[in-house]
């Protein structure tokens, strides 16, 4: 068995948040080795760690052997996968720690219902009008007790693409009944709730258990064409303001945002005795009558991670440990007052038919720095597409205008079968939030 040595970092997970992850890490003054276990070969990974292997990283007994054999001694899970399948909890039990709540918290995520429930249990004032169903009893009647103004969310993990809009995915009663027997089909529990109307923002925070520090604000697209059209994906891409704000939001939105994570950490702390350690992501909706809670997430997202990792001033080394010893309030968290524009190239047919397997070429883009590779492998020394999202280019400046300019210049280089919305961060775009959210104030 090696011995863990304190300076060695584990990275699980190798798309582009795991890149941005890595490569803020390598930030970091201070004397380290990184390791990634990964699911394929990252060349932006690759070129920041001492060692890159793949394998499975749901897999406790995988994580932990190669954890052991690299005598880590802090790890940092990326997806919500590894969380769902209790990889930070046996991490734990080896005596790694872990930036990544533990299974049971980590439901946050990977139950829709859980945390619901969770908010209404603590009296958060977050949640729409919702209710919880494992078969069709019942549906019917919520459904019209909801009118035209539905959600239907399969309750587990399902990639960004369980959430059905009335409106844009579903189009009737009917079809809504169809997707819910689906559900139930499946065996799968499905959450029915009152559709939110407003503009959507992420809020991430880190979290010690106790502490909670906040990082700027974001807004993601998870639709996969230009005007906000087509499926919904892991996201097309991301936009994030100078001043940690968003144009269309007002200071008491984001200090109600702030409330609802402090209050939802508190929550968790109390109902499973023990400390949520890691990122707690707040998918949130600004309406007419204050913030509400869309979803929770359990870790950095993605493509957010992208935007705010950049911008980062403080030591991340010392931020990870602060978070997994349980003494955040001690760490001073600064990031840069700059813009972000993240946005992804994907494959053709991408998210429900997409191209495999092809070549791609980077070479073009100017600032590597602001490169980040997802889903991408290496292929007789060339670089080709996996099926997922596949690379991000993230665009900084003084202004969301100029950072989206720098974002399209560079994205736009990048040759292969693949696409990506130009529309994200443009000037236009952001008018039309601003607008919409006058107007329903």
């Amino acid at each position: 068995m090696t011995a863990t040595v304190i300076n060695n970092f584990l990275v699980v997970g190798s798309g582009a948040r795991e890149h941005a992850i890595c490569r803020v890490l390598h930030r970091s003054p201070q004397e380290k080795k990184v390791f990634c276990l990964a699911t394929n070969f990252n060349p932006g990974i690759v070129e920041l760690c001492d060692d890159v292997t793949t394998g499975d990283i749901n897999n406790s007994d995988s994580v932990t052997l190669y954890a052991e054999k690299n005598g880590v001694g802090l790890a940092i899970i990326g997806p919500e996968n590894p969380l769902a399948c209790g990889v930070a909890d046996a991490l734990w039990e080896m005596g790694v720690k872990v930036v990544g709540p533990k299974k049971d918290l980590a439901q946050i995520e990977t139950s829709k219902a859980c945390a619901r429930d969770l908010l209404n249990e603590y009296n958060i004032p977050a949640c729409p009008e919702y209710k919880t169903f494992s078969s069709m009893e019942g549906v019917t009647d919520y459904l019209n007790e909801l009118g035209e103004n539905y959600v239907v969310k399969y309750d587990g993990l399902a990639g960004g693409k369980g959430v059905k809009v009335s409106g844009e995915h579903l189009y009737s009663h009917e079809e809504a009944t169809l997707y819910c027997q689906e559900l139930v089909e499946k065996g799968g529990r499905f959450v029915i709730e009152e559709k939110l109307s407003g503009q959507e923002f992420s809020l991430m925070s880190f979290c010690d258990g106790e502490t909670l520090k906040h990082m700027p604000v974001v807004q993601d697209h998870k639709r996969a064409y230009e005007g906000d059209t087509g499926p919904n994906t892991g996201g097309m891409g991301t936009y994030s303001d100078a001043n940690h704000s968003l144009p269309f939001l007002r200071d008491t939105d984001i200090a109600q945002a702030q409330g609802i994570n402090l209050a939802t950490a508190a929550a968790l702390k109390d109902k499973f005795g023990k400390g949520y350690k890691g990122i707690l992501y707040g998918g949130f909706m600004a309406t007419a009558t204050g913030v509400k809670l869309i979803e929770y997430n359990a870790r950095l997202g993605d493509p957010e991670a992208m935007n705010v990792l950049p911008l980062l001033e403080s030591d991340f080394v010392a931020l990870c440990r602060a978070i997994t010893d349980g003494n955040l309030h001690e760490v001073d968290v600064k990031f840069r007052n700059q813009a972000t524009v993240c946005k992804y190239a994907v494959p053709e047919g991408y998210p429900d038919n997409p191209v495999k397997g092809e070549p791609i070429d980077v070479s073009g883009i100017e600032n590597r720095e602001g490169l980040f590779y997802a889903s991408v492998d290496i292929k007789n020394d060339q670089l080709v597409e996996a099926g997922s999202r596949t690379v991000a280019v993230v665009g900084m400046a003084d202004s969301i205008t100029a950072a989206e300019q720098i974002a399209e210049r560079e994205i736009s280089t990048v040759t292969g079968p693949l696409f990506h919305r130009r529309d994200i961060g443009t000037k236009e775009l952001v008018q039309k939030r601003i607008d919409h959210m006058d107007t329903l104030r």
